[in-house]
């Protein structure tokens, strides 16, 4: 990214770290993927039951390998051999964790979160539960408004998502939302994250490349 560029970028996540605490939640801006992980470990006591949603944002930045590391007590619904009740069971068991990672699928200028579920187990441990949740987001996923980032769902998030997942919808054949039914659907729930009345409990770490969809 040229300079020019980057301060551009830079900016933008000024105005949104900004509006985001305004709303009751913390922000961090960072540069590079390469410091996230150096800033969770300051955020994140070793030891801790913690949980994460499905994001490539976290696998890119390298946050996976780093609950995965044996410092901490991940609750893995990735692990190898779970049975769809147990991946069910650590649904439910992330609700009582000390720290819930995830990303977004948009975050607006005005500091409001949206995510968008299909089983809803991501949007609901964000939303309630774990004493803490820690949000990754790439540059990328800022938009100006609301209407944006519906419309950024729509045209990026959902249909990537589908694609990486193999899933039988229609966005995963077209490159766009069909607004369908198909049983496979993977925007079902739709949480905005408007405030957080638990000061401090939503942490969001803006880094200043693209990371997931």
């Amino acid at each position: 990214m040229n300079e020019a560029l980057a301060y551009v970028v830079a900016q933008r996540m000024e105005r949104t770290a900004a509006a985001l605490r305004k709303n009751n939640m913390e922000a961090y801006c960072v540069k590079t993927a390469d410091e996230v992980v150096p800033l969770v470990k300051t955020l994140l006591a070793e030891g801790a039951t913690v949980g994460a949603g499905g994001s490539m944002t976290l696998e890119e930045c390298g946050v996976m390998d780093l609950l995965r590391s044996g410092a901490y007590h991940f609750l893995d619904r990735g692990a190898p051999g779970l049975t769809p009740e147990d991946i069910g069971k650590i649904y439910r068991q992330i609700f009582s964790a000390d720290c819930y990672f995830a990303s977004a699928n948009a975050v607006t200028e005005a500091g409001e979160i949206l995510n968008v579920d299909g089983n809803a187990n991501r949007v609901a441990a964000i939303t309630f539960g774990p004493a803490s949740v820690i949000l990754v987001v790439g540059s990328n996923k800022i938009v100006k408004d609301l209407a944006a980032a519906d419309a950024r769902v729509k045209a990026v998030a959902a249909p990537a998502n589908a694609k990486r997942l193999s899933c039988k919808t229609p966005c995963a054949v077209t490159g766009q939302c069909e607004n369908c039914q198909s049983p496979g659907r993977i925007c079902c729930t739709y949480v905005l994250h408007r405030y957080q009345r638990v000061p401090g409990r939503i942490k969001v770490i803006l880094v200043g490349q693209e990371l997931g969809y």
